[in-house]
């Protein structure tokens, strides 16, 4: 074994930097014997040098990254501080200085995931990335080797915790969006500004990533069709207990069915109580991957949390000390397909839209006749009186069937300009079926 320790620059000492110090410092025996040389926290780089650590060698902690970094004995870099800048710099200065880098940092990989990799390849080093996407998860590694012989033809997932937790909060108990929020903040599932994980960036994030994985091509940030879960109401998860569906925020990842193209979204969406989705509960996330030769696959757990997120950083950190030892590396990027990013209006989808509309003879008839002029077909319609007791009003709900969702978007709009339609109250994709 060797006896000269690998050195461990750690940038960021957060709940997820100080967990994994710790736990290199309380395990650093099993980590030696897994690895089969030890590991040492050389220095850790942070922006207020003078909080209390608990723990972690006040003799180690620097406000100076870059020159922790160009010490010269840095055999690889955990960053932990997120953004873009300056963990961007950092870790290409991680790369230019010898060190192989293990990062949870899901905005950069998405923004700048193909560079990254490039200096990665240039300099003959790792780039690892487990806690990017789905915490503790297993996930990135499976879908990178596991699965590399293996054709993925479609990812869906939670992934991420927040949203899930808002969502289920308002389909167990019945309490409305900002209720569910206020208990998710309470609880410290949401941070004090929530709009990365309820309008969706978070997740948006975490799809680019996972799609140029499962399907080899680039797919950046601005290739992922984005939406918010900030309407969903009581009465869209009413109807969804109707249909034997729930809501969740999901992210959907697919290879178009001629293999030309991919596709890349988060939205909410509907989806039938029978999906193993529909069963994930509070925080956690659960993303199902659909392969040609291994059929569907699982991957279930707490997505976020300093814990769980130490963990996938601890599991990078053994494989590319592993990789170190052995004078090798492990995967990079692969984008051999170079396939396009289809835009949103080409994915074939299902709408649920609720009408507010008047209450009288022929308008069934004129809102059909509009589905129809876009060549979207109708597969149910529920028509009954206002709940709230609004008189000459009637509460009409359409699922259609799949359609390009260009064409059903068209014919949303086309609806809002008929006379006898009051207003669109909601309209929700279908999913999972």
């Amino acid at each position: 074994m060797r006896t000269r320790p690998l050195k461990v620059a750690l940038l960021g000492c957060g709940v997820v930097g100080s967990e994994v110090a710790r736990i290199m410092t309380t395990h650093a025996d099993d980590l030696t014997a897994r690895i089969g040389a030890p590991v040492e926290l050389a220095g850790v780089a942070v922006r207020r040098p003078s909080k209390v650590r608990e723990g972690i060698d006040p003799a180690l902690i620097t406000t100076d990254a870059t020159a922790l970094l160009k010490r010269g004995d840095i055999d690889v870099v955990i960053e932990v501080i997120g953004g873009i800048e300056p963990a961007r710099t950092l870790i290409t200065t991680a790369f230019e200085n010898g060190a192989s880098v293990v990062s949870a940092n899901k905005a950069l990989l998405a923004q700048d995931g193909a560079a990254l990799h490039a200096a990665a390849e240039q300099h003959g080093l790792d780039l690892y990335y487990e806690a990017a996407v789905a915490g503790a998860i297993p996930l990135v590694r499976p879908m990178r080797e596991s699965l590399a012989g293996d054709k993925i033809n479609r990812v869906i997932g939670i992934v991420n915790g927040t949203t899930n937790f808002i969502l289920d909060k308002m389909d167990s108990t019945g309490a409305g969006y900002q209720e569910a929020l206020d208990e998710a903040t309470a609880l410290g599932y949401a941070e004090a500004d929530p709009t990365a994980d309820v309008e969706g960036y978070d997740a948006a994030a975490k799809a680019a990533i996972l799609a140029g994985i499962a399907f080899h091509t680039r797919v950046r940030l601005d290739d992922v069709y984005r939406e918010g879960m900030t309407e969903v109401s009581s009465a869209d998860f009413a109807s969804a207990k109707r249909m034997g569906c729930t809501i969740k925020l999901l992210a959907i990842l697919e290879r178009a069915a001629d293999g030309a193209s991919v596709t890349a979204r988060v939205h909410p969406a509907m989806i039938p109580l029978t999906h193993p989705l529909a069963s994930v509960r509070e925080a956690y996330n659960a993303v199902f991957v659909e392969a040609e030769a291994a059929g569907r696959l699982m991957f279930y757990g707490p997505g976020a949390g300093g814990s769980p997120t130490a963990s996938a950083v601890l599991g990078d950190l053994v494989a590319v000390c592993r990789n170190k030892l052995a004078e090798a590396t492990g995967p990079g990027e692969s984008a051999y397909t170079q396939l396009p990013v289809s835009a949103m209006g080409e994915v074939v989808t299902r709408y649920h839209i609720s009408l507010d509309v008047a209450d009288k003879p022929g308008v069934l008839a004129q809102v059909a006749t509009t589905f129809a002029e876009h060549g979207v077909s109708i597969d149910t319609v529920r028509q009954q009186g206002r709940p709230d007791g609004v008189g000459n009003e009637a509460s009409l709900v359409v699922v259609t069937h799949r359609a390009p969702d260009a064409a059903l978007s068209g014919t949303v709009e086309a609806l809002r300009k008929l006379d006898t339609v009051r207003g669109v109250a909601s309209i929700m994709r279908v999913e999972g079926e």
